[in-house]
């Protein structure tokens, strides 16, 4: 054994003892499910503990040396690897532990292990003081399962209503308890516990700590010893002792003594009240159907020895230590026997039952009704438990009922002994001292039923209703049957009260009443008193002196009043006489006094229960109480007796009828002086009596009352003209009295009695505390208003309220006070030591903490009101007066006292709410907070407190959420619901703090550093590193409760409102920058916080909808944060199981609870779309939180209304909105409530009072009707939350995460799943408009990712070769037609509204449709396929998809497109955009043209062409240098880019052209806008973002101009019309198009707008366009000649630049500027130049081509000189443009391109061989190909390596087919520069004719007119041409273009096109001069 002995860290004495007593209060108390099963584990594990209770195991040398030697050799704890070496400290506290509970070492040594671990639950405690508390908590757990367990069996008292199976456990396991003599454990172990005995040992062994140490291991004592007692009085209560038992239960009862006031302790209450249930049988009268079973199971009737063992045993004389409880036991005794000698069973027992009469007697002797009443009454847990209370009762009654003989003869007693009093009075002897039993019985009824605290009303047995009382407000036990009659025992005990009272003599008067006034207590039991007080007073016939005859009647009682009140008005002393003292009292005796004190008890005790009652005696034309007690109030009377007079005032006031008349009464008789008589010296009234008699009595009964009757009338009706006419009038002068004369002198007048000193600041504060709680600011408050009093205005009075705001915003006496009982109250509460008036200090400390929070709560509109009003009043906010200095300890600590309650939340959980409250208040001012921090944390005893007070709140398990605020019966629930409220406000005070600037409250509270940065935070579990708990641990651990279980969280279905805060302030630690990396840390490594919730979402509520939203959405925004900052950190595990938790379909098997099946059948999904092996297939946990949101919302009808007007209702109600904490703007119905009511009080007249019910019905069900539009607002908001964060989970799943966690094929599954879903939802008829947009942007998100995932794949995959058939990548071309369908319906669904929505929307469809867009793929200039494989080739997968997409969407037809271009012509920037671009997409793959048709046939087209002019303006204004928006300018793009797009068929040219696109552009002024290059540099935009006006003007050109180009490709040459209007427009623009092509600077959008507007010149302005433009007039023509001719020579002109040097100069140039990307740069500037080559030199071929088919008729461009330019950038530009270029300019053109072409074609070839063996380039040329298409620094770097060679794949396919459009560029300039050379020079060398020097002058010269500024040719001149040219034209330049043709022109162009020019050219060249 000794090798087995491990230490259970846990504690054996204590851990498993908890987890216990948790099993049977879930089982019993809580009624878990499941719980029997495990119940039933715990109860056989745990027998041996209740079958040698509270027995420790024993000491044994064994265990002391394996503990002794735990420090050197170690020892091991279980659940541990290896042994632990202890520290030696640790020992010798062990061994001190095992002596003083006399437990096993090891045991002892686990207490400690256990306290230390625990230790962060009890800060301020040593780890031996915590073993201490487990100690005792263990035997308390073993003691509470135990009384749990025998509370849970079936028998004869009560019934728990547990399951059969559960009940049947519990009894068979408490019945072998039983057998195994349990009682006479208990009787033993109540005996040898003792507190003092305890604590004598604790306190040498220094076991105990501070006071709150003490207080707690003195409640575990007592509390167990109680739960003991308690363990054998619920088994009584259920089964009857054996005879043993029960002798030894007597036994233990005989030696028992009282504490010090005479009553007995809870603990031995409960085992008299267990002796009394075994001697009970009245339980056999109520006839239950289990009657049989229980009569035998009762050992009074079925054992004979236990009858004659109990009645010996009760029967001999030897006294008990209490007389008086022997007395109660006989007398209980003696009524079994009664009742048993009823029965037939009883007639065996005669011998026994005979003696029940002596045994009545000798209990009477014992005085046993004064023991009932002062041992038992006396004892408050008395009143605390419902059982003791019934069984009380029906000793008494049975007493009444079954000895009626005795009752009788103690009445005779009575009788007798009043006579001889009164003889001995007559004598004036002593009167003889006599036995009082009657008397006692009748104080001990009264007692007994005037407390009742569970509403029993048990007082009723008491009356009969003798008449018919068929009332429907009284359903008393009989009432309401008419002919049943009452039970006999209700007869006899009626009959009691009433000849009790028949004869009554003066000696039982006060005790009679005394009786009464118990009986009276209930609304029933009230009822029946008032009429047997109203009946007994009726004048009887034989009445003679016609005086009332029964001296306990209304009538006699009244009439006596009227006598003391004429007799002592007489005696009204004068105010003004010197001393105002009360003169010896004539006419009122002590027994007087004595008298009319009960019956005044006696009044009040009816009238506060009875309103009828209150009513009737009110309006007594006779009696007329009110003005009776009011006058003797004047009169000279003991204090006492005005207390009472006045506490029966405050009960009539109950009433507000009476309440409003007893007002002017009271002012009336001015018990409160407030008018003063003019020449009157001193006041009188009650102040006389304060200051004078009272404060030298030093008791103050009258003021307490007088208080009392002020808050009652308060709350009934407060008159606002109170005592008008004689004063201002008001409340002013009460409320003044009891502010100055009562409330703040109280802490310095003396008291007799100390409690007294708190009950008056009690009852003052207390109407202090209503009046605020009902003043609510009001704009007239501020304003000083008039009254007339006596001829003369004065100052009226405010209202009271406004009097008690004004002080307590300002430092008031009154404010310093409240603050000082705040400090008085805590330092009081710190001692944890009893006091007198403690209830009452309690009471008006929560009273000030009411005061500051109303004060707090209405501050706001209060000083709102007063800053309006320009009032000279001053008042500062409470919150900064709060921390002003405490003159009593010097230091600004009220707020820390204020916090301080939270400390004692346990016993004091009001005060510790309204704490939590005002500290939610003022959390809100950021300028406090900081101070607060310094306060909470500047003594660091008190921050461990404060800390400890609010963790302690947070951890409370008592709390409960969901009790409704009216259900106060239960003081447990109403306890309970005011922790739940208290934990509420702690959250929001940790969220409003968090949202503000550090150092704030919540850090400090949450545990991370307020002194050093947020981020330096190291959070820890509780007592690692002497971390203390903060309130994160508890939220954690709040959070955590339940998690490992399959239901997961507890808290998310208790607390659902707790929960949900708690998750957000999770949500805000991780969100918020400061703590989010400490928190995340902590929640990661220490908690697995994240992965262990997110498993069991989603969370379903189906009473709270609303709330498990909220939870889930701050968890999902919790998750997306963890999931980027674990993708950012590269913690790729953390990530992995995160994505694999929320996208798995696959059911993972779960770690399960206690071997049950892992996840449900119900959770698997059968929606796996597409999927034939859906049985494996679980549903992905995003789906399934997804299904949680309802997406369909009901809506409250419209309100039908018959009074109220509709239109002004609705206007009512958004008045009364407001935004609330969550953001969400609802109605405030109190307020709707109080402006609704207040209409109806306004209305006038009888009409409207007769209608008064109906209006009020009409205004209930408004506010029933906005009480359901708030739930729908808050509802919608919840839905809108918890899809935003849904959507930001998956966004961030796919967005943020390593795309490799995810592969790609899953990706596009998962996407599809969601889409699906998603759309189903939304598409839904009832769904809900507002969650539309969030779904709208999810799906762009998520159609972006597919189509991004999908073209991925495709790269990798390289094509579509293998995927044809089965459909498109890994996701099926059926799910690719099912999105779009779902897209498109989603589209129409939203009809004209929501067009921000239908962005998103359209976003989606375009990325669908990029998907079947074709990749680039790489041009290899290899032989093109010929025309017939081309059309015979099968269909590849992307024109399949693309065919297939558009037969889907044109199956839509015309509602689509409507929709469309709708958006596309007006509505909202982005939207318009996005329309046209979708139009584009779908005109691009329209092969049928069906769109292009509707577009142009329902004039949207010509919508869009004419809104170019709008455009016009607004793109002028971004010309300025610093533009309004850029808007316009992305509109007009997109708009350029559709039309574009429409011209490039054949078809939408001709429409554009008739729509009359170019003359709208035409009219368009912006083109002539160039700005200035130069002068806006400075302006330029830093981040690059706002291009520069010039970039500007270019993005308004190009697109102008690639139009144009389009138009002109697309008409045909048949179609000229296209040509003219371009050139119209090329002439209209002529100055700034003559500007660009002159450009000095040629940069690279220089050389863009040139490549477009040569190509756009060289098709239009040529000489026969303007024919073909219809008419023009001949000036016309001749200005259009001319325009034509200056483009001609600013052509070539800009050629000889082009072809020139400048050409490298302008390449080095570009380099220079990027050096980053120069190399993409050059290929750009390149392209555009070898463009703007091509471009001319075909403008030249087609000017040859069209003047004349023959050389010699052809106009000559180029003069005939051969040399080749020099360095053209220096010739002067003017000299340049005067005069043709030479032809040897295109010689230098020809031999350059064929350079180039060779260049580009070598680095094609490479390029396309790097291609092909991408695999196997190396790393550095990879990352070097790469580099242009990542921007930032170490851009490469970061990317995986497959992203690496997909770009560097990318990036060579771009390269090859720049190099090979190159190439063609090439070739083409080849060609026509050849073509050029031969024509001209045909011409100079075949048909030209030299001129002579000397013809120079003669006109009309050959040359004259035919070339373009040609000066005369001379012979010189064509020789030199000759010799240049042939010089030029050399074989090498032969060899080289006729390679040109082979390597290219066979594949591409006119195949020995080339080598027929060159052939010719030499020839011409070879030819002999002439």
């Amino acid at each position: 054994m000794a090798a087995q002995m491990a230490v259970n860290s846990g504690a054996s004495l204590w851990g498993p003892l908890k987890e216990l007593w948790e099993t049977v209060e879930g089982a019993v108390l809580r009624r878990q499910p499941e719980s029997v099963h495990l119940l039933d584990l715990q109860l056989k594990k745990h027998k041996p503990h209740f079958l040698s209770l509270y027995k420790n195991p024993p000491k044994s040398a064994e265990q002391r040396e394996k503990v002794r030697k735990a420090s050197t050799e170690g020892i091991a704890i279980q659940g541990q690897q290896g042994s632990r070496l202890l520290p030696e400290q640790l020992l010798t506290e062990a061994f001190i532990l095992s002596d003083l509970f006399d437990i096993g070492e090891l045991a002892a040594l686990e207490l400690l292990l256990a306290g230390e671990h625990q230790q962060p639950h009890f800060p301020g405690l040593t780890r031996g003081l915590v073993a201490v508390l487990l100690y005792w908590d263990g035997k308390l757990c073993v003691a509470n399962s135990l009384r749990s367990l025998i509370q849970s069996r079936h028998g004869k008292t009560f019934t728990l209503e547990l399951s059969g199976e559960l009940v049947a456990l519990t009894t068979r396991f408490t019945d072998e308890l039983m057998s195994q003599g349990l009682t006479k454990r208990i009787l033993s172990l109540v005996s040898e516990i003792n507190v003092t005995r305890e604590f004598e040992r604790l306190q040498k062994e220094r076991g105990l700590g501070n006071e709150k140490h003490r207080k707690e291991v003195s409640d575990l004592i007592k509390e167990s010893r109680q739960a003991l007692a308690d363990s054998l009085f619920s088994w009584t209560c259920q089964s009857p002792l054996t005879k043993d038992d029960t002798l030894a239960l007597i036994g233990h009862l005989e030696t028992v003594t009282a504490e010090a006031d005479g009553s007995l302790d809870g603990v031995n209450l409960a085992l008299v009240m267990s002796l009394l249930y075994c001697l009970d049988v009245s339980f056999l009268e109520q006839g239950t159907e289990d009657r049989e079973d229980l009569l035998q199971a009762l050992p009074l009737l079925t054992e004979r020895q236990y009858v004659s063992a109990v009645h010996s045993r009760l029967m001999e004389g030897q006294p008990w230590k209490l007389p008086g409880l022997q007395a109660v036991c006989r007398l209980a005794w003696a009524l079994a026997l009664r009742a048993l000698s009823q029965l037939p069973q009883g007639s065996a027992l005669v011998e026994f039952t005979e003696a029940d009469e002596a045994l009545a007697d000798q209990a009477l002797l014992g005085d046993v009704f004064l023991f009932m009443k002062e041992g038992m009454l006396g004892c408050e847990n008395f009143a605390q438990e419902e059982f003791f209370i019934r069984r009380l009762h029906s000793l008494i009654t049975d007493f009444l009922a079954l000895m009626p003989m005795k009752v009788k003869q103690l009445r005779n007693r009575a009788d007798e002994d009043a006579r001889l009093v009164h003889m001995s009075l007559q004598m004036g002897s002593e009167p003889p001292t006599l036995r009082k039993d009657l008397d006692q019985l009748m104080f001990l009824i009264g007692e007994f039923y005037s407390k009742d605290l569970f509403g029993l009303e048990l007082g009723l047995e008491f009356w009969c209703p003798t008449e018919s009382l068929q009332h429907t407000s009284l359903q008393g036990s009989y009432l309401g049957m008419a002919l049943q009659r009452p039970p006999h025992k209700q007869v006899v005990l009626s009959k009691f009260v009433r000849q009790m009272g028949d004869l009554l003599p003066s000696t039982l008067y006060i005790s009679y009443l005394r009786m009464l006034k118990g009986l009276a207590n209930g609304p029933q039991c009230a009822h029946y008193c008032f009429s047997l007080l109203k009946t007994n007073g009726a004048p009887h016939g034989d009445n003679i002196q016609g005086v009332a005859g029964n001296p306990v009647s209304w009538e006699h009682f009244f009439h006596s009043l009227m006598l003391y009140h004429e007799n002592l008005r007489r005696d009204l002393p004068n105010p003004d006489a010197a001393h105002y003292r009360h003169p010896p009292l004539r006419g009122i005796t002590q027994r007087e006094l004595d008298g009319l004190t009960s019956f005044l008890q006696l009044l009040t005790t009816i009238v506060t229960w009875c309103e009828n009652a209150r009513l009737a005696l009110c309006e007594h034309p006779q009696w007329t109480p009110v003005v009776v007690m009011l006058g003797l109030l004047q009169c000279s009377i003991p204090p006492v007796l005005k207390a009472e007079l006045l506490h029966c005032l405050a009960a009539f006031g109950k009433s507000p009828e009476i309440a409003a008349s007893l007002w002017q009464s009271l002012e009336y008789t001015q018990i409160l002086q407030t008018v003063r008589v003019p020449g009157q010296r001193q006041a009188a009234g009650i102040e006389v009596e304060l200051n004078e008699i009272e404060s030298s009595c030093e008791e103050y009964p009258l003021t307490r009352a007088f208080s009392q009757l002020i808050s009652t009338l308060v709350e009934s009706s407060l008159p606002a003209n109170l005592g008008a006419g004689l004063r201002v009038p008001g409340f002013q002068p009460y409320l003044t009295f009891l502010r100055d004369a009562v409330f703040l002198p109280f802490p310095t007048r003396a008291y007799r009695r100390p409690a007294e000193k708190w009950e008056v600041a009690d009852a003052v504060l207390e109407v202090f505390h209503k009046l605020l709680r009902d003043y609510e600011p009001q704009p007239s408050d501020f304003v000083q208003e008039m009254v007339e009093l006596q001829g003369e205005q004065v100052p009226a009075h405010k209202p009271p309220g406004h009097s008690i705001m004004f002080h307590l915003l300002n430092d008031s006496p009154m404010l310093a006070l409240c603050l000082s009982l705040l400090e008085e109250g805590v330092r009081q509460l710190d001692t944890y030591a009893p006091f007198p008036g403690k209830k009452h200090l309690e009471s008006a400390v929560l009273h000030c903490l009411c005061l500051v929070d109303l004060a707090l709560q209405k501050e706001v509109l209060f000083m709102d009101l007063l800053r309006e009003s320009q009032a000279s009043l001053l008042a500062s906010p409470l919150e900064q007066l709060l921390q002003g200095v405490s003159p009593q300890t010097r230091r600004a600590d009220h707020i820390v006292n204020i916090a301080r309650y939270l400390y004692h939340s346990s016993s004091n959980p009001e005060a510790a709410f309204q704490s939590a409250k005002i500290l939610r208040r003022i959390a809100r001012y950021p300028n406090i907070q900081t101070r607060l921090v310094g306060d909470f944390t500047h003594d660091q005893i008190v921050s461990d407190k404060l800390m400890a007070g609010f963790v302690e709140c947070l951890d409370n398990e008592e709390a409960e959420e969901g009790i409704e605020k009216g259900d106060d019966s239960d003081p447990l629930k109403k306890v309970a619901r005011i922790q739940h409220e208290t934990q509420i406000h702690i959250l929001n005070l940790l969220i409003t703090s968090l949202e503000l600037k550090t150092p704030n409250l919540a850090l400090y509270l949450l545990g991370y550093e307020v002194k050093k940065p947020v981020s330096s935070t190291n959070l820890q579990d509780p007592g690692v590193l002497g971390c203390p708990r903060s309130c994160l641990h508890a939220i954690l651990s709040l959070l955590q409760r339940g998690n490992e279980k399959r239901s997961g969280p507890a808290l998310t279905r208790l607390a659902p409102h707790l929960a949900e805060l708690c998750y957000q302030v999770i949500y805000q630690l991780c969100a918020c920058a400061d703590t989010s990396g400490p928190t995340m840390r902590y929640l990661r490594t220490s908690q697995d916080f994240l992965f262990s919730h997110l498993q069991h979402l989603p969370f379903i509520l189906s009473s709270n909808q609303i709330a498990a939203l909220s939870q889930m959405s701050w968890l999902m925004k919790t998750a997306a944060i963890e999931l980027r900052v674990t993708s950012l950190n590269r913690q790729r595990s953390h990530t992995q199981r995160l994505v694999n938790l929320l996208l798995d379909d696959q059911p993972h098997t779960r770690h399960t609870a206690d071997g049950e099946s892992g996840i449900e059948e119900e959770t698997r999904s059968v929606s796996g779309f597409l999927h034939f092996d859906t049985v494996s297939k679980v549903r992905r946990k995003l789906l399934s939180v997804l299904d949680t949101i309802d997406f369909s919302q009901d809506v409250p009808e419209l309100l039908q209304l018959d009074f109220f007007e509709r239109a002004q209702i609705e206007q009512v109600i958004s008045n009364c909105e407001h935004v609330n904490e969550q953001g969400h703007t609802v109605c405030n119905v109190k307020l709707l409530h109080r402006v609704l009511v207040a209409e109806v009080n306004a209305l006038q007249g009888m009409a409207a009072i007769g209608q008064r019910p109906l209006l009020m019905e009409e205004v209930n069900s408004i506010l029933q009707q906005v009480v359901e539009r708030n739930r729908v607002r808050r509802s919608l908001s919840a839905k809108r939350h918890a899809l935003q964060s849904w959507r930001s989970l998956v966004e961030t799943l796919l967005t943020a995460c390593p795309a490799d966690l995810i592969p790609a094929d899953d990706r596009q599954l998962i996407i599809r799943d969601l889409l699906l879903d998603l759309h189903d939802k939304v598409l839904s008829e009832d769904a809900a408009g507002e969650l539309m947009p969030i779904v709208a942007g999810a799906v762009f998100t998520l159609t972006a990712h597919l189509s991004q995932s999908v073209l991925s794949e495709q790269q990798q995959g390289a094509g579509l070769e293998g995927v044809a058939s089965s459909g498109f990548a890994s996701i099926a071309n059926s799910a690719l037609h099912l999105i779009l369908r779902k897209l498109l319906d989603f589209i129409l669904c939203t009809g004209g509204g929501f067009q921000r929505l239908r962005a998103h929307l359209y976003g989606s469809l375009l990325y669908y449709l990029q998907i079947a867009q074709k990749p680039e793929e790489p041009d290899t200039l290899q032989t093109g396929k010929s025309m017939w494989e081309r059309l015979t080739a099968p269909e590849d997968g992307f024109s399949k998809l693309q065919r297939e997409n558009l037969a889907i969407i044109e199956s839509y037809g015309t509602a689509l497109m409507e929709v469309v271009c709708r958006d596309a012509c007006d509505g909202h920037e982005i939207g318009r955009m996005l329309a046209l671009a979708v139009l584009d997409r779908i005109l691009s793959i329209d092969r049928q043209s069906q769109w292009l048709v509707y577009v142009c046939n329902s004039g949207y087209l010509r919508v869009l062409v004419e809104s170019l002019r709008q455009d016009d303006v607004a793109l002028q204004s971004l010309l300025t240098p610093q533009p309004p928006l850029l808007k316009p300018l992305y509109i007009y793009e997109s708009k350029m880019a559709l039309l574009t797009r429409v011209a490039k068929t054949g078809q939408g040219a001709v429409e554009l052209l008739r729509c009359g696109l170019v003359s709208q552009l035409i009219e368009c002024q912006v083109f002539d806008m160039v700005p200035d290059s130069d002068a806006h540099r400075v302006m330029r935009d830093p981040s690059g973002f706002i291009p520069s006006p010039l970039d500007r003007y270019r993005q308004i050109l190009l697109p102008t101009l690639r139009l144009f180009q389009v138009i002109l490709t697309s008409t045909t040459t048949h179609y000229q019309q296209g040509a003219a209007q371009v050139l119209q427009w090329l002439i209209v623009h002529a100055d700034t198009i003559q500007s660009l092509l002159r450009c000095q600077e040629l940069s690279m959008g220089a050389l863009q707008e040139l490549s477009l507007l040569t190509g756009i010149i060289s098709k239009t302005a040529l000489p026969g366009a303007l024919e073909m433009g219809g008419e023009v007039n001949s000036a016309a023509l001749m200005e259009f000649q001319g325009h034509i001719n200056r483009f001609q020579r600013l052509c070539l002109s800009l050629l000889g630049r082009l072809a020139g040097s400048e050409r490298e100069r302008l390449l080095k140039q570009a380099e220079m500027a990027a050096p980053g990307d120069s190399a993409d740069r050059r290929e750009e500037m390149e392209v555009a130049m070898q463009q703007v080559c091509a471009n001319i030199m075909e403008y030249c071929q087609t000017l040859l081509l069209q003047s004349s088919a023959q050389a010699q008729f052809s106009i000559c461009l180029f003069s005939p000189s051969g040399n080749e330019p020099a360095d053209l950038s220096s010739t002067l530009p003017s000299v340049a443009y005067s005069r043709a270029p030479s032809l040897g300019l295109v010689l230098y053109l020809l031999k350059n391109s064929a350079a180039d072409f060779f260049r580009f074609h070598q680095s094609h070839r490479q390029s396309l061989g790097k291609l092909q063996s991408l695999d196997q380039l190396p790393p550095e040329e990879l990352k070097e190909l790469c580099q242009g298409l990542v921007s930032g620094p170490g851009g490469v770097e970061k990317i995986s390596s497959v992203q690496r060679s997909l770009l560097a794949k990318r990036r060579l396919v771009q390269f090859i087919n720049n190099r090979a459009k190159l190439l063609a560029l090439c070739s083409y300039v080849i060609e026509t520069c050849l073509f050029v050379l031969w024509r001209h020079l045909e011409y100079y060398l075949l048909y030209c004719t030299p001129s002579d020097p000397k013809d120079s002058l003669l006109p009309g010269a050959s040359a004259g007119g035919r070339g373009l500024g040609l000066s005369r040719v001379s012979q010189q001149d064509l020789d030199l041409l000759q010799s240049d040219m042939a010089a030029g034209f050399g074989e090498a330049l032969q060899r080289k273009l006729l390679e040109v043709e082979g390597s290219y022109s066979q594949v591409r162009s006119r195949y020995t096109f080339i080598q027929a020019l060159v052939r010719r050219i030499r020839g011409l060249l070879r030819q002999p001069k002439s």
